[in-house]
């Protein structure tokens, strides 16, 4: 197992971040411990969960499944646990049950910490953008959490270069530490977070997590019935089939498997900490630890990019002179 640094905090997390939003709906729960265990045997210190994960009726199943772990296992101080805030609890029934006002956030933690039976959470990460709170509300109210010892940091999910640079640049003004990671959705099929996003997480110190890895199994030669709606427009798309066809090739030709070899690439890219694995199954964490075997050289790597062409470089060269 490789290990750096969660941004630029202290911290020290494995490279490979063992996903969880499998655990319950599609994962029974004992299969799920067993994951864990073995996960961290091999050297997998960083899990990350949602509060929202579980499924319709059932959101906060995973993290009750965690924290049966954790209660019946001892580990807790082995893991750097995360989760994040922002989903609707609520199952729609108020609309007090998502977002990120002080009201919110208060009420989500505690509930967070009541499911996985901790007295804190490491990582506490933002799902998403609210544009309805003020960012002096939101990074209130997570300073609040600090000085409770309820959460040590804090990072963001699926937000824009410009929201990192306004929720960054409002925390160094409130004299805070502010966010420490954004987790993104990025893999070779979708790149478009290289533009902005990843330049923004170096520039403010953010480690890089990314999301969907194996774009819902195709970069892997499967797709199973969790594929994310990033992947559905490619589904029937002749010329992505063939782009998966050439990446293939590609990896039958260096006797590697193409969803480790996927993984590997997103090891070797800068800015990114390291790729989220979601496995159902011990053979999938197995497999994905592999990934720490293969070695790209450089020759390799402008072979990829020949196969799945980068986003068009940073902004604004990406679109402009």
């Amino acid at each position: 197992m490789e290990y750096a640094h969660l941004g630029r905090s202290g911290a020290t997390v494995s490279r490979l971040v063992l996903g969880t939003m499998n655990f319950g709906p599609h994962t029974e729960e004992k299969d799920a411990h067993r994951i864990m265990d073995r996960a961290v045997e091999e050297g997998v210190n960083f899990f990350d969960t949602a509060n929202v994960y579980g499924g319709e009726g059932r959101r906060g199943w995973t993290e009750e499944i965690i924290g049966r772990w954790l209660a019946a296992s001892g580990r807790r101080d082995e893991v750097v646990l995360a989760t994040k805030v922002y989903g609707d609890m609520s199952e729609g029934a108020s609309p007090t049950g998502k977002g990120l006002s002080a009201y919110s956030i208060r009420r989500a933690v505690d509930a967070s910490l009541r499911r996985l039976q901790t007295d804190h959470i490491d990582l506490y990460q933002m799902h998403h953008i609210d544009r309805d709170t003020p960012w002096d509300e939101v990074w209130q109210a997570f300073d609040t959490l600090v000085a409770q010892g309820k959460v040590t940091y804090f990072g963001s999910s699926n937000f824009a270069g410009w929201h990192i640079a306004q929720a960054s640049e409002t925390a160094r003004a409130r004299g805070g530490l502010g966010l420490v990671s954004e987790q993104s959705l990025y893999n070779l099929v979708t790149r478009d977070i290289e533009r902005e996003v990843t330049p923004a997480s170096e520039h403010y110190g953010l480690g890089v997590i990314a999301w969907s890895p194996l774009a819902g199994g195709r970069l892997a030669g499967t797709q199973g019935s969790g594929v994310r709606r990033e992947n559905s427009r490619h589904a029937a798309d002749p010329e992505g089939q063939a782009q998966i066809q050439r990446w293939q090739d590609f990896c039958d030709e260096r006797s590697i498997a193409p969803g480790e070899a996927a993984l590997a690439w997103l090891l070797h890219r800068p800015g990114v900490l390291g790729p989220i694995i979601g496995p159902r199954t011990m053979e999938q964490l197995e497999t994905a630890i592999a990934a720490f075997d293969i070695s790209f050289t450089e020759d390799d790597l402008a072979a990829i990019d020949e196969i799945f062409p980068s986003a068009g470089g940073t902004a604004p060269e990406a679109y402009a002179w």
